[in-house]
């Protein structure tokens, strides 16, 4: 297998991904894989299936969509929108831009995954409360 095809494998499986599919992460990512995003950092598959897991947990139809895939080698580096909807708070849509860098095993398979996105702008200037604080200090910076 070509290592576009892997790439394109794992792009379909993250755009298509449901709660359901958690258990079958394994398709994707090696026993041993690391992953790290700004909240989390886990080895193993078990750690990443809690995460993805959570996810579906904590949002309503959480969604990724891929816009641009690079691959070079056994590295690949995706684009991508984050869509959902938060459980507690708002009602519309949110989205968080962010990246992702891998680096794929022998087999196709994720081997390293690093997700790259900022936490503040994305996610804390959108919550209730926080949001306010959050605008008001990026205000204060820029000064």
């Amino acid at each position: 297998m070509s290592t576009d095809a892997r790439v394109q494998r794992i792009v379909a499986r993250f755009e298509s991904l449901t709660a359901a599919d958690v258990a079958r992460l394994g398709e994707i990512y090696t026993p041993d894989a690391r992953f790290k995003d700004p909240f989390n950092e886990v080895r193993g598959r078990a750690g990443i299936e809690r995460i993805f897991a959570h996810m579906f947990v904590a949002l309503d139809a959480p969604r990724f969509v891929i816009r641009d895939v690079l691959v070079q080698g056994d590295q690949c580096f995706l684009s991508w929108d984050f869509r959902f909807r938060m459980r507690r708070w708002r009602h519309d849509e949110q989205c968080i831009h962010g990246a992702t860098h891998l680096r794929l095993a022998a087999d196709g398979r994720i081997a390293e995954h690093r997700d790259y996105w900022d936490a503040a702008e994305e996610l804390y200037e959108k919550l209730p409360g926080v949001g306010a604080l959050m605008r008001w200090l990026k205000a204060r910076a820029r000064q």
